[in-house]
């Protein structure tokens, strides 16, 4: 199941050229264009899913695998020093592409920090109150 008009749909299978870095029966990994470090790759299932919430259960249990197989392999042969795993759901938090990835993006010593924030602060009574609606959510 793709998605004619999807850009990543057709990168993830083959019909757009790009620079892979790995490609199975379910994924294609590729180097992205606009990268955050050098070796900044995104996983891309051959199927067509909008975001982590249409996925799968088989695409989701061998995505997190493989993108331990890739930052290993970046730790190797690109020498960081670590890794993000990184993945966007929704306009607010960042998808721009909406076909659901996986970045990997190396991090080297002396590089840009990323992934941080300034941490909050809440009441124990604050947080059980946002708890109790989360888990009201889930059913």
């Amino acid at each position: 199941m793709t998605d004619k008009d999807c850009i990543f749909c057709k990168i993830a299978n083959g019909e757009i050229p790009s620079a892979s870095v790995y490609e199975d029966e379910n994924f294609r990994v590729i180097l992205d264009m606009g990268p955050a470090a050098k070796g900044h790759a995104l996983i891309l299932p051959k199927n067509h899913f909008k975001d982590l919430n249409e996925l799968d259960e088989a695409t989701a249990a061998k995505v997190l695998p493989l993108a331990g197989r890739i930052g290993a392999a970046m730790k190797k042969s690109l020498g960081c020093a670590g890794y993000n795993v990184v993945q966007n759901n929704g306009v607010e938090a960042g998808q721009t592409v909406f076909h659901f990835h996986v970045h990997v993006i190396p991090r080297y010593e002396g590089g840009p920090k990323m992934v941080e924030w300034e941490p909050g602060s809440s009441t124990p009574e604050g947080l059980a109150e946002t708890a109790k609606s989360i888990a009201q959510g889930l059913n």
